[in-house]
């Protein structure tokens, strides 16, 4: 029989606040980027149009969420974000997790760069005060799979321990393969996410020399600005997202009160073809094998929340990709980018976005594409500009597309 899996708890860390405030303040079409304030670009002799700009978690403090001292101590940054999202959707959910099978329960975490800014720090120390100063912590903390080993321990869960790190997709993939556990009888929960902090001055200088980011430095909140014309990069960002995905018969047999939508299709894809542009074929299939894993037509899709980082090449190639999958009925599509309030938060965007899908399918509300002034031409869709849109939406998806051609797309069904 069918292993169907649902959606029982969401949580968020992101530039416009916890899950609640996160989802407000979208729908409201605020903006979460500001003012770079991590470090100052001129103490490395950064250019006056170097980028400024920052989707930054301001207010943070894993105490308010009663961690212990010493776990906040051996978890970095990127642990933090995770641990508390995690937290968000634990409670969310309502899973009493000492009534579980600890070996049921799984986590699956995606990354892009890790904890970046402990790389800097020591090495900084390496070269000022020699090896015998490096913190004690670092080799555990820079292991990629550490912020899902940190939950595990902090929560008990035993089960399945996995980590991905695929650029940009990497908690969309988390998500989609946590599906596959549950679906093979390996698991009844998946805590599954992603997390990232990558706001440091290696990253930055290495994003900027490829021409990746914005310098629209004088309006913050208008530098990400999806299928405008006047779009020049994206907006780093930093954060988490978790959701909690669980075997349908063991959610009702709890007797919860929350299930947010069913995830019925993943599909993933390599584009074969470039370090950093991406691929409109790649892009396609992917959706296409998504969907037809989900088992519904093209035209019962009803929304789309875009990959829409607001680069040049990216938000043309997945609007073409688009166009060439749903042929006509891509203009009767709702298609969204919440990139352009929250900035890019490289490998937790997956998650965040899945997130955020599931509850635009429980409000029936769309966020909107904010900045969208004066729409590129080849960027010719519906993207909900400006406003957040009341909608009956009953199937879903979300785009995750990374360095290297990595893509991933989940499918969502509105909870019936």
């Amino acid at each position: 029989m069918e292993r169907r899996v649902v959606i029982t708890g969401i949580g968020m860390i992101t530039p416009l606040g916890n899950t609640q405030e996160t989802w407000g303040n979208l729908i409201k079409g605020k903006s979460g980027i500001s003012r770079l304030s991590r470090f100052n670009p001129d103490d490395y002799g950064a250019s006056s149009n170097f980028p400024r700009i920052a989707g930054e978690v301001k207010n943070f403090d894993l105490k308010d969420q009663g961690v212990d001292r010493k776990t906040i101590r051996r978890s970095g940054l990127v642990g933090r974000y995770l641990l508390a999202a995690a937290i968000e959707a634990i409670l969310d959910s309502e899973i009493q997790l000492e009534k579980e099978d600890m070996y049921r329960v799984g986590i699956l975490v995606g990354s892009n760069l890790g904890e970046a800014h402990l790389w800097e720090e020591q090495s900084k120390v390496l070269f000022e005060k020699g090896p015998h100063k490096i913190a004690p912590l670092t080799v555990p903390l820079l292991c990629p799979n550490m912020p899902g080993g940190n939950l595990s321990i902090f929560l008990g869960v035993k089960g399945i321990n996995l980590s991905s790190s695929t650029a940009c997709a990497a908690s969309a993939h988390a998500i989609g393969l946590s599906v596959d556990q549950i679906r093979l009888g390996r698991a009844d929960i998946m805590i599954a996410g992603g997390t990232e902090a990558p706001l440091t001055p290696l990253i930055f200088s290495a994003f900027n020399q490829i021409r990746a980011l914005s310098c629209f430095n004088s309006e913050p909140e208008k530098a990400s600005c999806p299928f405008d014309r006047r779009r020049d990069g994206f907006v780093m960002s930093e954060g988490a997202g978790v959701i909690i995905l669980e075997e349908l018969s063991h959610a009702l047999s709890r007797n919860t009160r929350n299930i947010y939508a069913e995830l019925i299709g993943f599909g993933m894809t390599g584009d074969a073809y470039h370090i950093i542009n991406p691929s409109v074929e790649g892009q396609r299939e992917c959706m296409r094998l998504a969907i037809e894993e989900a088992g519904v037509k093209l035209t019962e899709v009803d929304y789309i929340n875009a990959h829409g980082t607001s680069t040049l090449v990216g938000d043309i190639s997945e609007t073409k990709a688009m166009k060439e999958l749903f042929g006509e009925e891509a203009f009767k599509l709702a298609v969204s980018s919440s990139k352009s309030m929250l900035g890019h938060l490289f490998g937790a965007s997956g998650a965040v976005e899945a997130a955020l899908t599931v509850l635009v399918l429980k409000y029936g509300i769309l966020p909107p594409t904010i900045n969208l002034e004066n729409p590129d031409a080849d960027c010719d869709l519906d993207y909900v500009p400006n406003q957040a849109r009341k909608a009956d939406i009953r199937i879903a998806l979300s785009n995750s597309f990374g360095f290297g051609g990595t893509n991933a797309c989940l499918v969502f069904k509105r909870f019936e």
